[in-house]
């Protein structure tokens, strides 16, 4: 199996020589390099934290630099700020939204997806693709990062045929497990047989999901279950991609995407050096104890008369050895901890400029921690606002994409799921706009330039129909006309 130090998972070579006998260019071999040392920033490891120096008579020690994270911190942060469970696919028929709502929900969509695109945001890519279950005639949504991810075929407009490799189980042993989604016919698939590049012949525009499966030793197997070749009918990609908003400076025309935080690696070592010696400063700066020779007892050992020592653990007591002035003298370092959590706080806002949340979103000295409040953020900080349209509207094509394939899918198993029409993710945009002063302001407005049904259409995403049916249901159906204001603001 191919596993770092961490025991993390990493496509092993035999499935990349099953996809290149195949005929296909893996562009994750050029940007595996990448992957793994904005995976090791996210984990704090690497030379950076864990080194060896050495003293003034030439011995050799292990050092480790403390570390906040920075890095983790940083995806954490965008992956809070762009999804929660309050977001919501949206049709234009609502019988499809209320569908999607109760199969998301059910499934902890959102959560995972928000675990998804922290990955991605911090190792350039991540992906959702379905998973069918053909004996519980199931649909599923799985989630991977770019670690899992190897585009096969693309251009400017995005990714079209990708493959999943993940690690599974079956009867008791670690077995890799290939999944290529493709368009088009991609012949019969046996246990003996591997794919050809001759054998992709694209006469068609659906897409088929192929599962081969390889043991420890990169031998070819086909566990009971597993259906090697499935045509899901669906004409739209049965996956999505994610990757932020940030364009691949490190790999010209690659069909991945960059970590948020690639160009901002010297501020994270900044903001891990200045933290470390800043707990460092405080470790070094206690007080010692220096005690004259006089003041310890002796012991005999053979010939020798040996020092017994106030405690083995203690460092803050030293002997001055054939000293008998000063049988007792204290000394301790000022702390410079003022001017190094300056020197941190600058660091933190380097890192905040950076990584796209604007320099005053990461402070040490908020008194409420380092993020501020939705309405701060709002008014103070339009850098971070832009970035997260930017973000938003990359995340809503891959949320769309696995959304409209589910839904095909689905209905090929029996779902009476009407058509879906055009599909739009509604942000949760609480956190940096006052939303409930929004949500105040938009209902002092219904009846006077507002209609009640364009406020439910706006704050419960409901299409025009039913928000009308719901109006009117409790009371505010009125509608005004239009030489009354009727018009939304």
């Amino acid at each position: 199996m191919s596993l770092n130090a961490m025991d993390e998972y990493w496509v092993p070579e035999h499935v990349k020589d099953y996809l290149r006998r195949m005929g296909f260019v893996l562009p994750l071999d050029d940007m595996e390099p990448w992957i793994r040392s904005w995976d090791d920033w996210m984990g704090a490891r690497g030379s950076f934290y864990d080194y060896r120096d050495q003293d003034g008579v030439g011995r050799v020690y292990e050092v480790h630099r403390r570390s906040i994270h920075p890095a983790m911190r940083v995806c954490k942060e965008w992956g809070s700020l762009l999804l929660n469970e309050d977001v919501k696919v949206v049709s234009e028929n609502q019988g499809v939204t209320d569908w999607l709502e109760a199969f998301l929900s059910s499934t902890n969509f959102m959560n995972a997806a928000q675990a998804t695109v922290v990955r991605a945001f911090g190792l350039g890519t991540g992906a959702w693709a379905l998973w069918v279950d053909l004996d519980k005639r199931k649909v599923r949504i799985r989630h991977y990062d770019a670690r899992m991810v190897i585009p096969l075929t693309w251009d400017e407009d995005g990714v079209t045929e990708c493959a999943f490799v993940t690690r599974a189980y079956y009867r008791g042993k670690a077995v890799d497990q290939l999944q290529m989604h493709l368009r088009g016919d991609v012949g019969l698939l046996s246990h003996e047989e591997s794919l050809s590049a001759d054998s992709l012949i694209i006469d068609s525009e659906t897409y088929r999901i192929v599962t081969v499966c390889f043991d420890r030793e990169g031998n070819e197997i086909l566990p009971n279950g597993i259906v090697p070749l499935y045509d899901t009918g669906c004409s739209c990609p049965t996956f999505g991609i994610v990757k932020p908003a940030v364009t691949n400076t490190r790999v010209d025309m690659s069909p991945y995407g960059q970590s948020v935080f690639a160009d901002a690696v010297d501020a994270i070592q900044a903001v891990d050096l200045t933290f470390d010696a800043l707990i460092s400063e405080i470790d070094l700066s206690k007080m010692r104890i220096f005690l004259s020779d006089v003041l310890f007892d002796r012991s005999g050992e053979g010939n020798k008369s040996v020092t017994i020592p106030f405690g083995k653990q203690d460092c803050t007591v030293f002997r001055k050895v054939m000293s008998t002035e000063d049988t007792i003298q204290e000394f301790a370092p000022a702390l410079r901890t003022s001017a190094q959590k300056e020197a941190f706080r600058v660091a933190l806002q380097m890192l905040g400029d950076l990584c796209g949340f604007g320099i005053d979103y990461f402070d040490l000295d908020d008194a409420r921690g380092y993020v501020r409040t939705a309405t701060e953020v709002s008014s103070d900080n339009s850098a971070l606002m832009r970035n997260i349209r930017r973000h938003e509207n990359s995340l809503e094509g891959a949320i769309t994409d696995i959304s409209k394939a589910l839904i095909t899918v689905s209905r090929s198993f029996g779902e009476n799921i009407p058509d879906e029409g055009v599909l739009k993710v509604a942000f949760d945009d609480s956190i940096i706009q006052d939303t409930a002063a929004e949500k105040a302001q938009d209902m002092s407005e219904v009846g006077v330039t507002l209609n009640p049904f364009e406020y439910r259409m706006r704050w419960y995403s409901e299409d025009e129909q039913t928000a009308r049916a719901r109006a009117a249901e409790i009371g505010t159906g009125t509608v005004i006309g239009k030489g009354d204001g009727g018009n939304r603001r």
